[in-house]
């Protein structure tokens, strides 16, 4: 009996619904992409272990350089090189440091 009353058929789906839910899914996919959102968060790991290894490569590369340069210059070898290349280290430590008590976004 409850079978036969009025209103208890279901609804049809409408086409310009299902229309408009696809071009509302592909406007927040755009707009993702244009923000930098979009991007996965198993990228952030990898970008993060990068910077760290670059920090602490280039800090220990570009105080030797700088110091082998005025060890050359001054006729001071070695000792500028191994101060400079020690202060390239604390400082590659103190930036890695830095990055890691950054809160991820």
């Amino acid at each position: 009996m409850a079978e036969n009353e009025p209103g208890s058929e279901p609804l049809q789906e409408d086409a310009r619904l299902n229309s408009l839910d696809a071009r509302l899914r592909q406007a927040k996919s755009d707009e993702a992409v244009r923000t930098g959102e979009a991007r996965g968060k198993g990228d952030d790991g990898y970008r993060l272990g990068n910077r760290v290894l670059a920090e602490l490569i280039g800090g220990m590369v570009g105080g030797a350089v700088v110091g082998g340069a005025l060890d050359y210059w001054l006729g001071t070898s070695p000792w500028l090189l191994l101060v400079l290349l020690f202060l390239g280290i604390a400082s590659a430590f103190r930036n890695i440091i830095r990055i890691s008590n950054q809160r991820s976004k």
